[in-house]
């Protein structure tokens, strides 16, 4: 069975390039697809099943990370395993660094062959570790765990999320009540979940709604990891709230907070936070 990757790219030549390389520094490697936006590339990925991505980070729409994101949630994974993940990026130099600091397989545009040289070594090994051949073979919970993590780790480093306590953490948040005429000073120890909304962010207190415009990827390295955990692309919840995690018919997790009616999703690649209980 031949190997199969996907490239979601939006520039067309980027994409070529990328193609023409792959053919000669991996030849046995089919590309089945290529994309220009994110929501095409999760359908064709879906669609296709590939064994690779390559998925530009920055995209109109739905951008690289969102795409891995929801494909970690929809991927069927008893149809086939997950695939590897490798990012495309402009040169830029906390990217690069990030990346090499976590031995994170990314492509940096243009395409440099010695640097996909090297990607493709590591994806040859990483494919060749998780074959069904392989002896003694890994249980499936664990192969797919694994994967999980390095997608954990992938989008981590890509979308620069932090990996220790701020040193001052968010006491107060100014934000806007729902008709959007006052704003609010809103202590840290009230907020019970936040949850990206388009444009905003929600933040959520056992009685109120607030709205701010700050993205949750620039929220995040200024709350305490302790007590908010990201469960979700777009959901960050305070520990402490969490009553209950409910698993529905599809194997899929929700959690009740206290003070809350709605039940929050949570994400494949957050699912492991909630292995003890």
């Amino acid at each position: 069975m031949p190997l199969t990757a996907l490239i979601a790219e939006d520039e067309p030549l980027l994409a070529q390039a990328l193609q023409a390389e792959l053919a000669t520094v991996w030849p046995e490697l089919r590309v089945v697809a290529t994309a220009r936006d994110g929501r095409s590339a999760v359908r064709e990925a879906l669609r296709l099943l590939p064994q690779v991505l390559f998925f530009d980070i920055r995209m109109p729409g739905l951008d690289g990370l969102g795409a891995a994101a929801e494909l970690a949630d929809s991927w069927p994974t008893d149809e086939a395993p997950m695939p590897q993940l490798v990012f495309v990026t402009a040169y830029d130099e906390y990217a690069a660094r990030a990346f090499e600091a976590e031995a994170i397989d990314y492509v940096l545009k243009p395409v440099q062959p010695e640097r996909l040289r090297k990607t493709v070594a590591r994806l040859r090994q990483a494919l060749a570790a998780a074959a069904p051949s392989m002896t003694p073979p890994v249980p499936a919970d664990e192969a797919l765990e694994r994967t999980l993590a390095q997608w954990r780790q992938v989008l981590g480093a890509a979308g620069g999320a932090p990996s220790a306590s701020p040193s001052a953490p968010l006491r107060m948040i100014a934000a806007s009540d729902a008709g959007g005429a006052t704003v609010r000073m809103v202590p840290i120890d009230e907020v019970l979940y936040f949850e990206a909304a388009d444009k905003y962010l929600r933040v959520l207190t056992a009685t109120q709604e607030y709205l701010i415009r700050t993205p949750l990827k620039q929220l995040l390295p200024q709350l305490d990891p302790d007590t908010f955990w990201q469960v979700h692309r777009a959901v960050v919840v305070r520990s402490a709230a969490i009553e209950a995690v409910h698993r529905d018919e599809a194997g899929k997790l929700h959690l009740a907070l206290r003070g809350r009616a709605e039940k929050i999703p949570v994400s494949r690649l957050y699912a492991h936070l909630f292995r003890a209980m």
